[in-house]
């Protein structure tokens, strides 16, 4: 029997709550795992690259910052993995990873041996932008800022460390010449990369303010259209959600549809007896083990009627084999109910009779109501009369009945009817003028 979740009766800002919490769950799982690549890329290139370091060089801290990035970011990763992460480890871990970025550059003018100008024109800086485009990932704009304005800090301290390791030789020049051929520090060109990395933040901070409040509306569409589909068909619930201009009253469609009705039979006397908790609980069960099966079969449940269910089969969306599918969901319904009996014996309980009726012909499909309560509803003569098959169900000492005609047009959309089906030609239905010809199901 199906569960239903928790978060399912949840108000609907709490369960949009949680929908965002898990978003950004899941982008936090998705930035460490690029993290990672990046990490693992960053040392594949580092040790195939030709080493242009002296081979007696005793300390090498590339592969000790390589190492601690690595560390950290797995612990990171299985941490996010297994929980959303609270917000000030994101930005922890965000600074962390600049600042074990910003170390391993430092750290080349120690292991290639060059004055600390050096590490100003390695490349690696261009890993700046993407640590803080990662951040995009979680649609936060709060942390794509603190990442730019944790790099423009960090590279002004690098550059300031350059100018004041050695006050005796700060290595400034304002020859771009120079600059580029040799360790000569351009503060111009510093300058522009730290514009550069403002630059970016800002363009992906506001960038992510729009893109944010797109995500919050699509996932509030998502759990309306969710919120909608206990009141509604799942495919009229996702019309209304995306503001279909034809799911309104006084619209409505024809189709060629099937039409189920299952009931519970002697609930109303056993409701006597029991106090109102265990009625309902008893009547949920029933709904619980009749609902999924139907929806399996291609059903729509239109509505619960107390202790009966009315489901439609092509009434909401067009369906070639309405009938095939209407009559196997009955043949489920049946063995469903078999299934139920036996385990409330082996518990005590007495059985309980499922009655079922599937006519199949044209309805109207629509949404009728007014502004403040709309529903969706099928009309015709094919509802009424699996109503009054259901019933009669109880004349033809049956389980199940459904016309000749429905039985024929299912199998010819495939339908393979059980052994044991009996025709009974010209029957009289209560409530129906004409003689049927009526197939039962024992």
């Amino acid at each position: 029997m199906d569960a239903q979740a928790p978060g399912d009766l949840a108000p609907p800002r709490v369960r949009i709550a949680e929908a965002l919490c898990r978003e950004r769950q899941k982008s936090e799982v998705l930035i460490g795992a690029l993290q990672l690549s990046i990490v693992i890329l960053f040392g594949v290139l580092y040790t195939l690259s030709p080493k242009t370091y002296p081979p007696d060089v005793t300390f090498q801290p590339v592969p000790l910052a390589l190492g601690l990035y690595l560390g950290f970011t797995l612990g990171r990763l299985w941490l996010a993995a297994r929980r959303p992460l609270p917000g000030w480890l994101v930005a922890l871990s965000v600074v962390v990873d600049m600042a074990l970025l910003m170390v391993t550059i430092w750290s080349f003018h120690i292991q290639y041996e060059q004055p600390a100008s050096f590490y100003l024109k390695a490349p690696t800086v261009m890993y700046l932008f993407i640590f803080i485009a990662l951040r995009a990932l979680r649609f936060e704009a709060r942390y794509v800022v603190l990442a730019g304005g944790a790099a423009v800090l960090g590279w002004s301290a690098m550059v300031a460390y350059v100018i004041l390791a050695d006050s005796s030789d700060p290595m400034i020049t304002r020859d771009y010449v120079a600059y580029l051929t040799s360790n000569s520090v351009l503060l111009g060109a510093e300058f522009d990369k730290i514009v550069t990395i403002l630059m970016v933040t800002l363009i992906l901070a506001l960038v992510l303010r729009k893109a944010r409040g797109v995500m919050e509306t699509a996932v509030q569409v998502t759990e309306t259209s969710r919120s909608l589909a206990r009141f509604f068909p799942a495919q009229v619930a996702e019309r209304i959600a995306a503001g279909d201009a034809d799911v309104r009253p006084g619209r409505g469609v024809k189709r060629d549809a099937a039409i189920l009705m299952l009931d519970l039979r002697g609930f109303t006397a056993l409701a006597r007896q029991q106090d109102a908790d265990s009625t309902i609980a008893l009547l949920a069960e029933y709904q619980s083990r009749m609902g999924p099966l139907i929806r399996r079969h291609g059903g729509v449940i239109d509505k619960f009627q107390g202790d009966g269910i009315l489901a439609t089969f092509g009434a909401v969306e067009a369906n070639r084999t309405h009938a095939a599918d209407a009559l196997r969901a009955l043949d489920e319904a049946m063995d469903e109910a078999d299934s139920w009996n036996a385990w409330r014996s082996t518990r005590g309980l007495p059985p309980l009779q499922v009655g079922g009726g599937v006519v199949a012909g044209t309805v109207v499909f629509g949404i009728v109501g007014d502004p403040q309560r709309l529903e969706a509803t099928v009309i015709g003569s094919a509802v009424n009369l699996a109503a009054k098959l259901e019933k009669h169900t109880k004349n033809e000492e049956a389980r199940a009945l459904t016309t000749c005609e429905t039985l024929d047009i299912a199998r010819r959309q495939g339908y393979t009817p059980r052994d044991g089906i009996e025709r009974r030609p010209g029957r009289a239905v209560e409530g129906w003028s004409d003689r049927l010809d009526l197939a039962i199901f024992r």
